[in-house]
């Protein structure tokens, strides 16, 4: 085979964990390159064949994936530094060689796999649903004004990936901070008109230990997220609401 026929090789230095409690080590392995191949393709190959660059048989890496068209946010890793998807990340646009390492944000299973119990047990304080009881037919519900639906919209674009947590300075496993996540997801179910009927409830559960105080503005969440979701512009919204709520908790008014 001519040198030019030969195929391409690029590397991928892989931050690897066995257990929750053991230490971290670096592999690095060669993956033959093919046209169109993003992160999960690459890491399909070392798992077919999962030998390092050194030629050492060693056990496939471990990752999560589910949709692969970045929707469900499970395949959330650090790429070359940065939080992302690694389904729409493109071996042709990434720097070489490419590193992957878990996010640190939160607790460690294995590899690349992470526990984002986290963030969902904060979406579960915000109560981040419309609460509905009963399953008949309730008809169909209230209308929004055009205007609210579309940046509504753009709130429910979140995947809970849980880029925006690792990009956050101010969270750590010493904070307590919920996040910029479910902090939008308080004003997307705030802004819904059935939804609004536990708007108070949500505010002062943000108003709370770990809530809305915690955000430091560093906008790092914004330029991170995937789906561009406007989060500083939610959390500028809801200090606005917070402070309204506050004023009518203390006079005791609804009318405020």
């Amino acid at each position: 085979m001519s040198e030019a026929n030969q195929p391409k090789i690029f590397q991928m230095i892989i931050t690897r964990q066995g257990r929750p409690d053991s230490p971290s080590y670096q592999q690095t392995f060669n993956v033959s390159y093919k046209p169109n191949m993003n992160v999960i393709s690459a890491l399909m190959a070392i798992r077919r064949h999962p030998v390092t660059a050194e030629g050492k048989q060693t056990s496939a890496p471990q990752w999560e994936m589910n949709c692969l068209e970045e929707v469900c946010g499970a395949c959330s890793m650090v790429i070359n530094g940065r939080p992302r998807q690694a389904c729409t990340a493109l071996i042709d646009k990434l720097k070489k060689p490419i590193r992957l390492e878990p996010m640190k944000t939160f607790p460690i299973v294995r590899d690349l796999i992470v526990d984002r119990s986290r963030m969902f047990n904060a979406l579960k304080r915000v109560k981040a649903w419309i609460p509905i009881d009963g399953t008949y037919d309730l008809g169909p519900g209230p209308r929004m004004a055009e205007s609210k639906r579309q940046w509504a919209y753009e709130l429910s674009k979140c995947m809970t990936c849980g880029c925006c947590l690792e990009a956050c300075p101010n969270i750590s496993s010493k904070s307590d901070f919920i996040g910029p996540a479910p902090l939008s997801q308080v004003r997307l179910f705030n802004a819904h008109p059935t939804g609004a009927m536990n708007k108070a409830e949500r505010l002062k559960t943000i108003m709370g230990e770990g809530g809305i105080e915690g955000c430091g503005n560093s906008q790092n969440c914004v330029q991170v997220c995937p789906k561009e979701i406007p989060l500083t512009m939610s959390i500028a919204a809801l200090n606005r609401d917070t402070v309204l709520q506050s004023f009518k908790n203390f006079f005791g008014s609804d009318y405020l």
